[in-house]
C-alpha cells in the first residue's frame, strides 16, 4: 500500500469520527435535577446539623440525590453519558431524596455504611474529588458525617425496636 491509500484511508477514518463524535452530541441522557423535596428526602424525615447538610451537599448529593449539579463538561458527548451512569449507580446505592422508601431497619444500614465508608476514605470518590477539590473531606468534616450518620443510625434503629416491642404486644 503507498503512502497515499494510507493517508487516503487515515483521513476518511478521522472524518467519520468526527461525524460520529458531532451526531452523539444530540443524544442526550435525561438531567438528575428535581429541586422539590418531599417527605421521602432525608432532610424531611430526620434532622440533619446545617453543618453536615452543608458537608452532604458538597460531596454527596451530586451523585446521591435527585437534585445533581451539572459541570460545564456535561454537555459533551460521550461524557455525558459516563456521567449519568456514574448518578445512576450512585442513586441505586444510597439516594437521600428518596431515603423513607427504605424501611427503618435498612435506613439504619445504610447509615453505618456511610459512616464506614467515609471512615475508611471510600466517599467521596477520588474521581469526584479530583475535579471537586471542595468535596475533598477534611478529617473533621468526616468525623462529623461518622459522628452524624453513627448517631442517627442508633436513633433509627431504636425506634424500629421500639416499635416493633409495642406492635408485638398487640
Amino acid at each position: 500500500m503507498t503512502k497515499g491509500k494510507i493517508k487516503g484511508i487515515l483521513k476518511r477514518v478521522m472524518i467519520a469520527l468526527l461525524v460520529i463524535l458531532a451526531v452523539i452530541q444530540f443524544i442526550r441522557p435525561e438531567k438528575n435535577v428535581n429541586a422539590a423535596i418531599t417527605p421521602l428526602d432525608m432532610n424531611s424525615m430526620y434532622p440533619i446539623p446545617d453543618s453536615v447538610n452543608q458537608i452532604l451537599a458538597k460531596a454527596c448529593y451530586d451523585c446521591h440525590s435527585n437534585n445533581t449539579r451539572y459541570p460545564w463538561y456535561n454537555n459533551i458527548q460521550p461524557v455525558a453519558w459516563w456521567l449519568n451512569d456514574h448518578i445512576t449507580e450512585g442513586k441505586k446505592e444510597l439516594n437521600f431524596s428518596e431515603y423513607g422508601k427504605r424501611t427503618l431497619p435498612k435506613q439504619a444500614k445504610k447509615l453505618k455504611k456511610i459512616a464506614r465508608e467515609v471512615k475508611e476514605g471510600g466517599m467521596p470518590l477520588d474521581s469526584y474529588t479530583w475535579i471537586h477539590k471542595d468535596a475533598a473531606l477534611t478529617d473533621h468534616e468526616k468525623q462529623m458525617i461518622i459522628d452524624w450518620a453513627t448517631t442517627l443510625s442508633k436513633q433509627i434503629s431504636d425506634k424500629w425496636v421500639a416499635d416493633s416491642l409495642k406492635n408485638a404486644g398487640k
